[in-house]
């Protein structure tokens, strides 16, 4: 008790002095910690769905997107300068606040997740992968493509002037003075990021050692087993769907809210397929090697921005950088996946726990 009590101050105190330390050599350094920490959040709610229950979800990014467009509308002047009814009701623009835009944006990406779940209980494997793939399409092409008749998602142009983060009344755009210290916006940001990634593990982590996450697990496994045993399949199944989707809709909250700006190209299939990977690599249904997996995928592709500048004017600029860089990424996953291709921080095995010791074996024989 004591060693964890150690362990838990230690890591506080180093995740409260890193953007501190980072923020010295540059705020781009903290912004790619912003970004990761966004993505931790992404990966621990897909974990939710490919890792606990087993089903594998390829449109994941769609959840995202609701989360994000969903603030976007409710704190940008677009809706209002789009639709006169809106600017008749509010004369002085739409400003919701975040504390509210969060409920808001995480119940209408569950409730996308579960009208996601209800047409695909019967599916599995590779033809639940093609649907859930098609549906995060579908909302990719429908947010580029309702600007007309009525202008709603401003089409592939996107939504700007979306307002910054308050807490208490203070902006998260504009940097904090405290103690001497001059705390930038990416700072800030690091924090909150910071505070909701931890809530959210705290949340996962009950939901692992439940009733419900054994449930997903058993369907995991085995879900003829498990429907046999008395288990509400169908329930489950939408019950994962709609508590992942939730995480990817907050996510959605503060990324748009970060970046002032969202537009469809921010939600492609490479994210989707990024956030699966993060949960894969780092080890299905382990909760922190998922964060392990979303930190370094997140992390690497920009710290790799140094080695593929030096490396394309090694080629005499024949190489692209951005091509370079990706390729550095999908050589460093393969290489990671052939040398622990259960990810890079497994759970443990039943048969692990299950099976005694052989010496211990030899020993009473």
């Amino acid at each position: 008790m004591k060693n964890r009590l150690q362990t838990f101050l230690i890591s506080a105190v180093a995740l409260a002095v890193l953007p501190l330390l980072l923020q010295g050599f540059g705020e781009a350094w903290v912004r790619i910690v912003d970004t990761a920490l966004l993505y931790i959040l992404l990966a621990l709610g897909l974990n939710i769905v490919v890792g606990f229950a087993g089903l594998l979800d390829l449109g994941y990014i769609a959840f995202y997107a609701v989360g994000a467009y969903m603030f976007a509308l409710l704190a940008s002047p677009h809706l209002t300068e789009n639709i006169p009814a809106i600017a008749a009701m509010f004369p002085d623009g739409l400003h919701t606040p975040i504390w509210l835009a969060i409920p808001i944006a995480a119940g209408v990406s569950g409730l996308a997740g579960v009208l996601l779940g209800a047409p695909t209980l019967k599916l599995r494997g590779d033809y639940l992968a093609i649907v859930t793939l098609g549906f995060g399409e579908i909302i990719r092409v429908f947010m580029n493509n309702l600007d007309a008749p009525l202008n709603i998602t401003n089409g592939p142009k996107g939504i700007n002037s979306i307002d910054p983060i308050s807490v208490g009344g203070v902006s998260l755009g504009e940097p904090w003075h405290v103690a001497g210290l001059t705390l930038p916006p990416v700072t800030l940001h690091y924090y909150l990021f910071l505070a909701v990634v931890v809530v959210a593990v705290i949340v996962c982590l009950r939901l692992h050692d439940s009733r419900l996450g054994r449930a997903w697990m058993a369907i995991r496994e085995d879900e003829i087993a498990a429907k046999a045993m008395g288990l509400n399949t169908r329930n489950l199944k939408l019950l994962a769907f709609g508590l992942g989707a939730t995480f990817g809709g907050v996510s959605g909250v503060l990324f748009a809210s970060f970046q002032g700006f969202v537009s469809p190209e921010s939600f492609s299939l490479q994210e989707s397929v990024l956030v699966v990977a993060m949960v894969v690599l780092g080890g299905l249904g382990h909760i922190p090697g998922v964060i392990l997996g979303a930190f370094l995928l997140a992390a690497l592709p920009e710290v790799l921005r140094h080695v593929a500048g030096p490396l394309q004017a090694m080629t005499g600029g024949r190489l692209d950088a951005a091509i370079l860089r990706q390729l550095l990424v999908a050589l460093a996953m393969i290489g990671i996946m052939l040398m622990r291709p259960r990810g890079l921080w497994p759970s443990p095995r039943h048969e692990d726990r299950l099976i005694p010791d052989e010496d211990a074996q030899g020993g009473r024989a």
